[in-house]
């Protein structure tokens, strides 16, 4: 038995090509999508700029940029609010960060677009100063109580995984019914089991930061409650 002739140009994968038409809708929606989360795009932008730029200085140089723009206890002591605001757009991976990129693609465009701009910025730096502060409390305290070694007052601390976590909590409040219960459930889970293997300031600080998410959704909607009623007052007062 002879396999069917084919003649030039036909498709035999099974497979059909994208036309262009359908190529150049494709790119519309997605331009469209990532559109709607500008906060997101632009500070991912400023992560791999300060990434790339510590990735062709001095080693040194790069270890003392980073510890300067740590939430560490020493600053946290001496420059509380340059450092809060710096530690937020410095990483101190070695790599490419594949981890936060994809991060920020995949959930934090999501978020913002179902949270709005203005509500992912302040979850995220709510996030961000909350459990950064939750922790330098924790240290104090374990260092008063000679649990922790000196030299952890002058460690390093900057990224935005407190911020994400924060903003990815508050993004699992707005889904419904099991979903919500799942991914919630996933999320505090593996951060727990983190910080039981980890043990770690940071892997606490997650936790610090989850639950900040965790609460910003009740918190807004009856900040937002009480704002649409106080507004539909007014007019009704007015006219009375």
């Amino acid at each position: 038995m002879t396999a069917p002739a084919t003649t030039p140009g036909m498709v035999t994968s099974g497979i059909m090509p994208l036309s262009p038409d359908h190529r150049r809708t494709s790119a519309i929606r997605a331009r469209r999508y990532f559109a709607g989360a500008p906060a997101t795009l632009v500070y991912l932008f400023t992560l791999l700029v300060t990434w790339w730029t510590v990735q062709g200085t001095d080693p040194n140089l790069t270890h003392h940029l980073i510890v300067s723009a740590s939430t560490n206890l020493h600053n946290m002591q001496t420059d509380p609010l340059q450092v809060l605001v710096a530690s937020a757009f410095w990483t101190d991976s070695t790599g490419f960060p594949w981890l936060m990129v994809a991060g920020f693609l995949l959930v934090m465009v999501a978020a913002e677009r179902r949270l709005g701009t203005r509500r992912w910025i302040a979850t995220f730096a709510a996030g961000h100063i909350g459990a950064t502060l939750v922790t330098v409390t924790g240290i104090c305290y374990a260092l008063d109580h000679n649990m922790l070694a000196v030299d952890i007052a002058h460690t390093t601390d900057v990224g935005a995984s407190y911020g994400f976590y924060a903003v990815t909590a508050a993004f699992i409040m707005h889904f419904t019914g099991r979903l919500r219960v799942i991914a919630a459930s996933a999320l505090t889970g593996y951060l727990v089991v983190a910080a039981l293997y980890g043990q770690s300031f940071t892997d606490y600080g997650h936790l610090a930061a989850i639950a900040i998410g965790f609460a910003v959704h009740p918190v807004a909607t009856l900040v937002c409650r009480r704002w649409g009623r106080s507004r539909l007052a007014a007019p009704a007062a007015t006219v009375s």
